[in-house]
Parts: structure tokens; C-alpha cells; sequence
């Protein structure tokens, strides 16, 4: 499995943060609640990882696209480690913003290790319901 079509690694000098007055960018913070923030005119969602062992950007990542069916990118910023790229990706991430001095190579590395899943995602059904189709 290589890196997905809808899944970009960004180096951490390649992305660019919110304009100010940008309202199509929406930085969410980690306690909010992703099934009550609004979306409209929202093109990007910025979800931060302030520490590794952080993990609430994942689920509000996986309400975002599951729940609120929202279409447009979510980016993983902060402490992002590049075994949870694949993990970002299954539950709804679009793109990764890597730390200052990680090799986005060694990142895209990642998707290669995994050719499937048991469990299902946001995109995919769990391996028994696709086996029985």
C-alpha cells in the first residue's frame, strides 16, 4: 500500500497556517466539540496534537467526516509521529504537517507496512463484511 491519493505529508516549512480573517480555515481546539462547531464556508479543519499521547484530534477527526459528513481537508498539526500516519488517515485526516526535521520519505514509508485492516474506517467496511460481499 503506498501513500493514498487523498492523504498528503507535508514537511513541517510546507504548510501554511490561517490567514488572519481566513474564515475557510477553522483551527479546532482539543476540547471542543466537533459535532457542535459550525462548518459553513469551512474548506480546511486544523486539528493540533499538543503531545503524542494526545489523542482526542482522532476522534474528533473520525466525528468530523463520519458524523458531520464534513468533505473538505483536515490536517494533523503538532506532535505527529509518523506511526500514526496511517491511523490518521483511516480515521478521516487528509493531511500531516510532520515535525521540523522528519523525512517525509520515512513517513510515506508507513503506508507500505500495512497492505489491509480487519477492522473497518471511514472509508472502508470491516474485513468480514467485504469478504462476504
Amino acid at each position: 500500500m503506498s501513500i493514498p491519493n487523498d492523504f498528503k505529508i507535508l514537511a513541517a516549512g510546507d504548510h501554511q497556517p490561517a490567514a488572519e480573517g481566513d474564515r475557510s480555515v477553522l483551527l479546532l481546539a482539543n476540547d471542543a466539540d466537533a459535532m457542535q462547531v459550525a462548518l459553513d464556508g469551512v474548506e480546511r479543519i486544523d486539528l493540533d496534537f499538543p503531545a503524542f499521547t494526545d489523542g482526542r484530534a482522532f476522534s474528533q477527526a473520525y466525528l468530523l467526516r463520519r458524523r458531520r459528513g464534513f468533505q473538505g481537508e483536515i490536517r494533523a498539526l503538532g506532535d505527529v509521529l509518523i506511526d500514526q500516519l496511517v491511523q490518521m488517515h483511516r480515521t478521516g485526516f487528509s493531511s500531516a504537517v510532520l515535525k521540523e526535521g522528519v523525512d517525509v520519505a520515512d513517513a510515506a514509508r508507513q503506508f507500505e507496512r500495512f497492505a489491509g485492516f480487519y477492522q473497518g474506517d471511514v472509508e472502508a467496511k470491516p474485513h468480514f463484511d467485504q469478504a462476504a460481499a
